[in-house]
């Protein structure tokens, strides 16, 4: 899907990760709100489901599993926080860049443990040619979601861009760990093993 070099392609792949891929879900769509309390703990859903996600026999079972975990990730459990990010989402996808950039940073201001602001501001970061940033912010949600699958392959597509096969073979494989029906993921590591494990003989 996406090679070193080719830019272009890569900046098409992670808009529509605007999804899922790279980063996010249900871009655009309305994110529900929930009250600032501890006892709501958005979080739960999330790791309900990215444990089923790992025990899924089929793809049809797996994609829809997906979607409901990238719903689960855009509640913050801040209703100022899903606002914010629901106004980064609407300027990215009318382009208005700075917007969303502005939205996101202030989503992260505000909730700085929430792994989805982190994801979404790296799409923009990558698609400003700011790789160092966008691999560092994917790294922060990873910080606080470890098993973010669109933040993994985010990296790896990151780092197969930067000429940087065996990270980003490492990163395909942690996604498809999470997420064993991840096309990205799998059509990455399939690009990628020969070449690395080739290179190690």
């Amino acid at each position: 899907m996406i090679r070193p070099l080719v830019a272009a392609a890569c900046l098409t792949a992670l808009v529509a990760c605007g999804d899922k891929t790279f980063s996010p879900g249900t871009s655009g769509q309305a994110v529900a709100s929930a009250p600032d309390s501890a006892s709501q703990q958005p979080d739960n859903l999330s790791q309900e489901l990215l444990d089923k996600l790992k025990d899924v026999e089929t793809e049809e079972e797996a994609v829809l599993l997906e979607e409901e975990i990238w719903d689960a990730w855009l509640v913050s459990g801040s209703p100022t926080v899903d606002t914010l990010m629901k106004r980064g989402l609407d300027y990215q996808a009318g382009e208005d860049l700075e917007g969303a950039r502005d939205a996101f940073d202030r989503a992260i201001a505000l909730k700085p443990d929430y792994a989805e602001a982190w994801n979404r501001r790296a799409v923009l970061f990558f698609n400003a040619g700011k790789f160092d940033e966008a691999v560092a912010d994917l790294e922060t949600a990873l910080a606080n979601e470890p098993r973010h699958f669109g933040a993994w392959v985010g990296l790896g597509m990151i780092f197969e861009a930067i000429g940087r096969p065996e990270a980003a073979l490492r990163a395909y494989e942690k996604a498809a760990e999470i997420h064993p029906y991840l096309q990205d993921a799998i059509q990455g590591q399939r690009r990628l093993e020969r070449a690395v494990n080739g290179s190690r003989l």
